[in-house]
């Protein structure tokens, strides 16, 4: 029971007492056995009255306790939902971190082998790199070697055709001398056979001439024909 239900009880007591004095003081007539049988009939009363109020307010007190009692179980119900939940979060979390400390150690051996393959790969690229190098310098010793044999073949080849040349313009010049004196022996010979067709026209001349002189002077034909063989023997010679 509440301080403030007593409180009120007690007050309602108070009050009761003294409208029960008053009546009592009031009384002139009646005798006092039906003073005091009503006083214990009130009496009666006012216990029974009070004893349902006080289970009215037991009741009522137990309803309240009920209800603060359901408040508090319902509370208490709600943090244990929140701790439940905290705790199957803290589980999950739990399992989670495990998860990850499972996929962080997968990871580190991952990278490990990663790494080792790596180390193996870069060992490999070394040895390739060696080995690129070895042939680059051999492919570059015989890009020398073909290209000092390609100048070497030029330059055979070029003092070849500078030969060739050569000789071309000795025989040219040969040819040319050839021609030369070709032409020289072919004037010299048509100068020649001038002279001789030449000679011929006038010794035709020289006979046409010599035969109407006959017939002209019978006496002079003797000395004429010993001219023109005089004349004639004179050419050739010449």
């Amino acid at each position: 029971m509440t301080l403030k239900n007593k409180k009120k009880i007690k007050k309602i007591k108070t009050s009761k007492n003294k409208s029960n004095l008053t009546k009592l003081a009031s009384i002139t007539t009646d005798t006092l056995s039906n003073v005091y049988s009503k006083y214990k009939k009130n009496l009666e009363r006012k216990k029974i009255k009070e004893i349902k109020l006080k289970k009215l307010e037991q009741k009522n007190e137990i309803l309240k306790e009920r209800k603060e009692l359901k408040i508090l179980k319902e509370k208490l119900q709600k943090e244990n939902d929140k701790l439940n939940l905290k705790d199957i979060e803290l589980k999950i979390k739990e399992e989670s971190l495990k998860v990850e400390n499972k996929r962080v150690i997968k990871k580190d051996e991952d990278l490990g082998l990663i790494d080792k393959d790596l180390r193996v790969k870069e060992k490999e690229l070394k040895i390739k790199g060696e080995e690129q190098n070895r042939k680059e310098l051999d492919l570059r010793i015989r890009e020398e070697e073909q290209k000092n044999k390609e100048l070497k073949e030029k330059r055979k080849k070029e003092k070849f055709l500078k030969e060739m040349r050569e000789q071309e313009e000795q025989k040219k010049e040969i040819e040319d001398i050839k021609l030369k004196e070709w032409e020289e022996k072919f004037d010299q010979e048509q100068k020649l056979k001038l002279q001789e067709e030449l000679l011929k026209e006038q010794k035709f001349k020289e006979k046409e001439f010599a035969k109407k002189e006959i017939y002209s002077n019978q006496d002079s034909e003797v000395s004429t024909s010993t001219l023109e063989d005089f004349k004639i023997d004179k050419t050739y010679q010449n």
